[in-house]
C-alpha cells in the first residue's frame, strides 16, 4: 500500500535503521519504546490483522515467529521477551499493517489493558 507507513519503510520511501531483514521481514526499534528493548517485527505483506491472512501470510508468519529466539543476541532476549500483536482499534493497533512488538530487557509485570493507571 503506497499510504503505509510501514510499507515506506520496507520499500526505502522512508529510511529507517532495519537491525534484520529477510525476504519475510524486517525488524526496527520502537520510536516509543514500553520497555528497555522494544523492537517491531514487521511482515513485508501487507495486512492488517490476522484474520486478513492469506496462506502464504501465515507460513511466513511461522518463519518470523520461529526466526525471532534466533536473533536473541541482536536484540538482546537472552533472560526472556514478549511479542505482542494488536489486533484493532480497541487492542491499541495504530498502524494497520500486521507487525509484532518484541519486547526485552527488563522484568516484565502484567498490565496489558492499564487497569492500574486508572485505578
Amino acid at each position: 500500500m503506497e499510504d503505509c507507513l510501514f510499507c515506506k519503510f520496507i520499500n526505502g520511501a522512508i529510511p529507517v535503521d532495519k537491525l534484520y531483514e529477510d525476504d519475510d521481514f524486517i525488524v526496527i526499534r520502537d520510536i516509543n519504546p514500553q520497555c528497555k528493548n522494544h523492537f517491531l517485527a514487521i511482515t513485508k505483506s501487507h495486512f492488517k490483522l490476522l484474520a486478513d491472512m492469506t496462506e502464504c501470510d501465515a507460513l511466513a508468519l511461522a518463519r518470523i515467529l520461529k526466526k525471532i529466539p534466533a536473533l536473541c543476541d541482536k536484540l538482546e532476549l537472552k533472560n526472556g521477551y514478549r511479542l505482542v500483536i494488536n489486533q484493532g482499534d480497541d487492542a491499541g493497533q495504530t498502524v494497520p499493517h500486521l507487525h509484532i512488538h518484541v519486547l526485552s530487557g527488563e522484568k516484565m509485570g502484567w498490565d496489558p489493558a492499564g487497569r492500574k493507571e486508572r485505578n
